[in-house]
């Protein structure tokens, strides 16, 4: 399918021709600028008319982080059994937070600009790359708070320990941007995706230990069902994130909690695995990209 842009009575600019080596994800960061054009136009349209603006990435975050305290912490009575209960719910919350924020803006993100998709001459990854930067965009403010909650409860953080919350960002960040590639691709063929959508939101909200501690598993779970909960790779994350954060919180850090003994291993195994992944939704975008403007 051939398409003309910008084109007046008169005047032949010819065929659309494909993006060639400006496609795909190296594509997309060879024009930064535009990739920072596309993200200040959603954070635009996000707080347009706002009275607060920005600062809703700081309250959002804040609200979900008290309701769940107190009715986890308080009402079901894990505030006395998890020591600085608070920072653990806190590590955890901020990366499902940011993964079903990235994963329902991803999904949509084609449909979304499908004007753009229509006349634009750029690869077309760059609309789902640019919904994964402004979600890591309001995970800035989480980690502002974060710290300054550390420093308050006397935090403690070890080379390990910062190594690990490196870890867990770069999966997070490398899953997220897989899943809103190949989701954003999938949406445009079937509409009701949405909906599958919010079902993965509600089940990425309890299949990490979040609410509950990785001890609870353990004594839950065989040790088939401990391995099938952690191929999930937001599981694994959290717990990394738990352990840059909230381990060097505790009291007695080396007791302090019971998280795998490999952690940071099965963190790397996690991140290769997310890298393959990543290759497998460009993949998939690639081969369904071609007939975007037909379905939109």
């Amino acid at each position: 399918m051939t398409a003309t842009v910008g084109a007046s009575p008169g005047e032949g600019l010819g065929p659309l021709q494909p993006p060639g080596d400006t496609t795909g994800l190296f594509g997309v960061f060879k024009r930064r600028y535009l990739l920072k054009l596309l993200v200040q136009k959603e954070l635009r349209v996000r707080y347009q008319a706002s009275l607060l603006g920005f600062a809703w990435s700081y309250v959002k975050p804040l609200v979900r982080f008290f309701v769940y305290y107190l009715v986890i912490g308080t009402l079901l009575g894990l505030r006395g059994d998890v020591e600085n209960f608070a920072l653990h719910i806190f590590a955890g919350l901020m990366f499902v937070t940011s993964f079903n924020e990235t994963l329902t803006s991803g999904t949509k993100s084609v449909i979304k600009n499908k004007s753009l998709v229509r006349k634009m001459n750029v690869p077309r990854e760059m609309f789902p790359v640019a919904s994964v930067l402004v979600t890591n965009y309001h995970l800035v403010p989480q980690y502002v708070v974060m710290l300054g909650a550390c420093v308050l409860v006397g935090w403690s953080p070890t080379p390990y320990s910062l190594a690990s919350g490196v870890l867990a960002y770069l999966i997070l960040f490398t899953f997220s941007l897989a899943v809103a590639l190949s989701f954003s691709a999938l949406c445009v063929y079937f509409r009701d995706f949405g909906n599958f959508v919010d079902t993965i939101n509600i089940l990425v909200r309890w299949s990490v230990p979040m609410i509950y501690p990785w001890s609870l598993v353990q004594e839950t779970l065989p040790n088939w069902g401990q391995q099938l909960y952690l191929l999930n790779p937001v599981a694994p994350a959290v717990m990394l994130n738990q352990q840059c954060f909230w381990v060097p919180s505790l009291s007695n850090p080396a007791e302090g909690s019971d998280f795998p003994s490999d952690l940071m291993t099965r963190g790397l195994v996690m991140l290769l695995a997310c890298v393959l992944l990543l290759a497998l939704a460009q993949w998939v975008f690639a081969r369904l990209e071609t007939r975007f403007a037909e379905r939109l």
